[in-house]
């Protein structure tokens, strides 16, 4: 394992904004709401999943975690009236609308599933009206399952994105990637990102003299959690016996500057 630096939370931070999943049930409406709006088209990427609103199948708390599940299993319209012809379920959760942050240190701890075809991520898009991927795009963690020791971390934004090849990311490597709780953070300033996995810097991105085609990240952006079935998890197919997966998160927290809004 090469040698990295370290990171944690900073002096004078303080917490603005947590779950601790202590309520079993559906995910909180006060902090979470659910991205369903590309199911009838289908979602990006090549993926095959279909993302539920309030079904406990596919997103709940319990036992102080909160349990994001794909499933395979048939989308009928009679059933899910937006449905695409998927033949997977699962959910995805944001804070959109709930709360957003510019600048701060998140830290998540969950685990991952393990599984061909999946890719669960925890992920930040601009609050509010935007351009993809003109006004930016951060990936605290992607995982994909034909990868199974490496998460990645990368930047999208206008010049630097993924359709271009020019993206900005890094992977560490870990051999219970899947399978076993690690601590994934981000430290966002003004000056630079840094996400770390369980306190190890692998990835640094900074502002410099960069315009906004390569640094829009100066305005409040919200969080995402989710597991996709298929897209970068499917480029090797999807092995049909790693259903139902299972995305556990044990918690979220988000720190500020103290007296910082």
């Amino acid at each position: 394992m090469p040698e990295y630096d370290r990171l944690s939370l900073p002096d004078g931070y303080a917490l603005v904004w947590s779950d601790e999943f202590e309520t079993d049930g559906l995910p909180d409406e006060n902090k979470w709401a659910y991205d369903t709006y590309r199911n009838a088209a289908g979602w990006y990427n090549d993926e095959r999943q279909y993302y539920s609103a309030k079904r406990s199948e596919n997103a709940r708390v319990e036992n102080g975690q909160l349990i994001i599940e794909a499933r395979q299993e048939p989308v009928p319209t009679e059933i899910f009236p937006d449905s695409g012809g998927q033949e997977f379920t699962s959910a995805r959760l944001l804070t959109s609308g709930r709360a957003a942050w510019q600048y701060g240190y998140f830290e998540i701890r969950a685990k991952l599933p393990c599984g061909r075809g999946l890719w669960p991520a925890i992920w930040t898009l601009p609050e509010g009206d935007s351009t993809w991927p003109d006004d930016g795009e951060i990936d605290i963690m992607e995982y994909v399952g034909w990868n199974p020791d490496a998460f990645h971390a990368t930047v999208h934004t206008q010049d630097n994105n993924h359709m271009l090849g020019s993206q900005f990311g890094s992977s560490y490597q870990s051999p219970t990637a899947c399978g076993a709780f690690h601590t994934h953070s981000l430290l966002w300033t003004k000056d630079a990102l840094q996400v770390a996995v369980d306190g190890n810097i692998y990835f640094t991105y900074q502002r410099d003299d960069k315009g906004y085609g390569e640094w829009p990240f100066d305005r409040p952006h919200h969080l995402i959690l989710n597991v996709a079935v298929g897209g970068w998890g499917g480029q090797q197919g999807i092995d049909e016996t790693a259903f139902p997966a299972q995305m556990q998160v044990d918690y979220v927290r988000v720190y500020q500057i103290a007296g910082s809004s």
